[in-house]
Parts: C-alpha cells; structure tokens; sequence
C-alpha cells in the first residue's frame, strides 16, 4: 500500500485542497472579521462547492462511508456544538462537512493555503501574543453565542488536547462560559486497527496519515445528541455545566470519565531539572487549585505575596481556619481537602510553606530553580541565608509530591565543606555544574521516580477557567 495507495491518496487530497484554495479565497475576500454578512447566493453555491471538495478529499483518503446519527441544530437552536472525544487532526471531518467555525491559534492563518480554508469558516482566533487573548477570546465566543444564529455555529472541543479515546477528560469550559444551549456531539472511529489516534505520545503526525491513507477502508461516525440547555445553576457555574455535558457524552460512549486534564499531564511530564515521581500527590493538589480557582493569570504576583507572608510565620502551623485566612477564601470542603493533605501529622494543623512550594510547582511545573529560590527564601536562616539537610529534604519532598524522600547524599554533595547549611547560591551553583544531579543524588536513591517526553498541545480550544472539583485520596506528606 506504501508504493501504490498511499501516494495515489496523498496526490488526490493535496490536489483537493489546492482546488479548494482559489473558492475560500474568492469568498473571503472584503469579509469583516467583526460582522456577519448575508449569505448570497453565491456565497451558498461556493459553500456547497467546498464541502464537495472535501468530501470527495475524505472519500479518497479511505472515508468512503460517513455514518451521521441524530439531527444537527440550528444555529439559532444551539450556536455551540461540544464535539468529543478529541483524537486526530481527523476530526475536522465534521467540520469541512459543516463548515462551521472552530478556535484556532492566530499563527494558523498565515500558513499557506490551509491558512485560507481557515479564515473562510470565520474561526475564533487566539492569539499567543496577546496577554488579554483569552479574554478577549471568551468575549469573542460568547458575542456570537449570543447572536441569535446570524453567526455560523461554533464547533469547538472542550477536552483541549488529543486523547486515545478510553475516556474522556475533563472539560474545559471555554465552550461553556457563554451560558447558551449546546449540543453534544460524539464521534467514533469504530476501525479494527487504530491508526487515526494522535497523542502527545506515540506515533507521530505523519506516521499517523501514512497508516491512515493505507487502509483500504475508514469507518467515521458522527452522533448529535440532543440539544441540552443550562440550567440556572449551570449558566452561573460553567464548570457544573461542563462537568455535566461530559458526563452526557460519557455515558453515549459507554466510556467513564477521568477528572485528569491536559493541564495534569503536563504539570507530571514538565522538563524541568526535576521530573516528578509516577505516585506523585501533585495531580491531586493541582485539581484542588483549579477548584478554588487559585491559578490567575497572574499567579507570578501570587506566588510571590504567598512567600513574602509564609516567610513571616517562620514556620508556625496554621489551623483550617488560618489557612483560609492566608488565602482569603471561605472555609469549604474543597479547601478542607487540600489542608488535609499538608496536615502530614493529622493533628489539624499545616505548614503553609509546604503549599506555596507545591503551588509554584504547578503554576510553573518547569521552572526548578525558581521554585527552589522561593523556598529557600521561606526556609532559610536570617543570619545566614542558609538551610539544613532536614529543611532542604522538606523542599523537595514537598516540591516532588511524595511522602519519604532521601537527600542526606545530595546535601554532602552540595556541603562541600561539612557546615551542615547550604545557601541558594551553593544549591544555583551545583545545578549548573550537574545539570543531571536529580538522576545522580535523588532518583537513584529513592524509587518509584519515572522519565518520560514532555507532552505537545494539539487541541482545537483553549483553556480559559478553571476545572472541575476532584476528592483527593492521599496526603502530600
């Protein structure tokens, strides 16, 4: 199939597209990025033209049968529609069939031809640059939402990155936030050889369309459920409206949920000078700051007033009362949840340095060195700026997310001189000088500690609130 099929279908699908390319670019021409125009005739006839083309490019690629369940919404019925799960750069299937917008990054549309077909389905564009984009993205979102159908409806999908399709991670709730009617829409690759999923682990882009394109034959179906509109609660809540959708989708899978997000994966594969271990008790804490709705934008200044004032408790343990005092929110079982898992004692009390440390781990899982300075600043002695093996251990248990951690052979390492303190400045320097010390003095020593790539985004939609509440099962002693 690689010598005869599969060059023959690439040739066909980058004819179709190069085909498509002079339609999109007639038909977005003088088009207001900011107003919806009347659909002319003309407009419709190169509507109709384009998802022939598409269609006759899917046909070649192996897509001869698309099996569609259920009726598609109006746009002024549901202007949003929450596709799931999200694997392939295949699923934009349904959206050439449709033409519906989708959220892309801004970069997109300055690529050659793709670039485009893009801007023709009116997309919601986010812009890396811009520090307000995700703002200004949710406004976007929630402007056409509330057009009243006049704009074309956006598909976007809610999970943010690509999974292997055995559940369904947690929502985003970008799609959510604008507080309409959505429908739920499912898509299956019921193929006997997977060859259409695409992770941030495993085969690569290309890999994937040559397995894809040498099949003689690919199933796609696409399901519309039922339009499911807000309740009161959910409209106020977009992370209860999320959280139910998925559930929805979950359940016309026959596939469970997981309340692990993107955000998770990457906070457990950063490529930092410090990997965390395979049983580490971060995921859950990052779960509970994404409940308690900690991590802003501007978590930086945060975390910089959170060490300030820990450090002028010089390590007195706070009680839950306490504790929601130092983070000026009300006592709930959320944040009962998340003391319990600094309480390493369970005497009911906690010491908050230990929580700015795993907070700054999440906020920035591959910065090391910044989290160690923190730290440090909280720990260490005013007359010397310095701290002991017992405190350094605290760091980095903390800082890994593990109950028992051995440092005593890293601390002799970076003690040099036997004083029995080391500064930031001696812990800075034997960074530099062993920049793979973590795989010498504390992976070695300590077991349960695993290595792997870090992850690639390749979702549709971005992320712009907080998640979903999860009960965490252990503590971060």
């Amino acid at each position: 199939m690689t010598v005869t099929l599969f060059p023959i279908r690439l040739f066909i699908a980058a004819f179709m597209m190069l085909l498509a390319w002079p339609f999109a670019f007639i038909a977005s021409v003088g088009r207001s990025e900011a107003v919806v125009e009347p659909q002319c005739l003309w407009r419709k006839v190169v509507d109709v033209v384009l998802k022939t083309i598409m269609r006759v490019m899917w046909f070649a690629g192996g897509f001869h049968w698309i099996r569609i369940k259920g009726r598609r919404a109006l746009p002024a019925e549901a202007s949003i529609l929450t596709l799931g799960p999200h694997s392939s750069y295949f699923d934009a299937i349904p959206v050439t069939m449709t033409m519906a917008s989708i959220v892309m990054k801004a970069e997109s549309k300055d690529i050659p031809v793709w670039g485009t077909l893009i801007k023709y389905i009116r997309p919601v564009f986010v812009s890396r640059s811009d520090q307000d984009s995700r703002r200004k993205t949710v406004e976007e979102i929630k402007r056409r939402a509330h057009s009243g159908g006049e704009w074309p409806q956006i598909m976007i999908f809610p999970e943010g990155t690509c999974t292997n399709r055995s559940c369904l991670i947690t929502f985003k709730p970008g799609a959510f936030i604008p507080a309409v009617p959505v429908q739920p829409v499912v898509i299956r690759y019921p193929n006997q050889l997977d060859t259409i999923t695409w992770t941030w682990q495993g085969p690569g882009a290309f890999k994937i369309l040559w397995l894809t394109l040498c099949q003689l034959h690919n199933e796609f179906e696409i399901e519309y459920l039922p339009i499911y509109s807000p309740s009161e609660e959910e409209k106020k809540n977009p992370a209860l409206f999320a959280h139910n959708v998925r559930r929805l989708m979950a359940k016309a899978l026959k596939v469970p949920v997981t309340d692990y997000s993107f955000e998770d994966c990457q906070l457990a594969m950063a490529e930092g000078q410090i990997r965390l271990p395979v049983d580490t008790c971060l995921l859950e804490f990052a779960k509970l700051v994404r409940s308690l709705g900690l991590k802003r934008e501007n978590s930086e200044k945060l975390l910089q007033d959170y060490g300030n004032r820990a450090r002028k408790l010089q390590g007195e343990r706070l009680s839950l009362e306490d504790f929601a005092q130092f983070l000026n929110l009300p006592v709930s079982d959320v944040l009962r949840d998340m003391f319990a898992l600094f309480d390493e004692n369970e005497d009911n009390s906690m010491d908050v340095r230990e929580f700015v440390i795993a907070f700054s781990v999440v906020c920035r899982p591959a910065k090391t060195l910044d989290t160690i300075r923190l730290s440090f600043k909280m720990f260490e002695a005013e007359e010397d700026r310095a701290i002991t093996e017992n405190e350094l251990m605290c760091v980095l248990r903390t800082a890994l997310g593990v109950g028992k951690l051995k440092v005593n052979r890293l601390f002799r390492a970076i003690d040099d001189e036997d004083a029995g303190k080391i500064t930031f400045e001696s812990f800075r320097e034997f960074a530099e000088q062993h920049p793979d010390f973590a795989e010498q003095f504390l992976y070695s020593d300590n077991a349960g500690f695993g290595s792997s790539s870090p992850p690639h985004v390749n979702g549709f939609c971005a992320d712009f609130s907080p998640s979903d509440h999860h009960v965490p099962q252990k503590k971060l002693d």
